[in-house]
């Protein structure tokens, strides 16, 4: 029984790191960019669209980690097996992390795209680009974790 609800444990916390460190790389990430957002509407109002998807492309990582918590939600059971529970907290371990960082450095090229589109230049297409890199990683992580619940048993 104590082996039982030890890995019941293991793979909550797993769930917690997906959501917790996905969403919370999001939220920092909006923050940088919506900062910079801010400080450039002010000297051109007119670009608040350009500037709106400047900035929100940080929050897709929280989304990823949603997505994860639901493929491996089915899997935390009280009788979850300890090899189960050690899938779903190296799941959330790996989307949680790489999801944390790269919304964060995501936001700061969008805060450098929404700073050069306040100061006049047309960037938004180009800002874009770069954000996407690191969103890249995001996306691999999430692959890879709905790749490794096949190992489950």
């Amino acid at each position: 029984m104590g082996e039982m609800n030890s890995a019941f444990i293991v793979a909550a916390i797993g769930l917690g790191l997906m959501i917790g460190l996905s969403g919370s790389g999001s939220a920092i990430g909006l923050v940088i960019s919506g900062s910079s957002a801010m400080g450039s509407l002010k000297k051109r109002p007119e670009a608040f669209g350009a500037l709106l998807v400047a900035s929100i492309l940080p929050s897709t990582q929280g989304i990823y980690g949603f997505v994860g918590y639901f493929i491996y939600s089915d899997l935390v059971t009280p009788d979850i097996s300890m090899f189960n529970a050690s899938l779903v907290l190296g799941a959330g371990l790996m989307l949680g992390i790489v999801a944390l960082v790269s919304a964060i450095y995501q936001g700061k090229i969008c805060a450098s795209s929404a700073s050069a589109i306040g100061s006049g230049h047309e960037v938004l297409g180009q800002g874009l680009v770069f954000g996407a890199l690191p969103e890249f990683y995001a996306i691999l992580a999430l692959v890879a974790s709905i790749l490794l619940k096949n190992l489950a048993q």
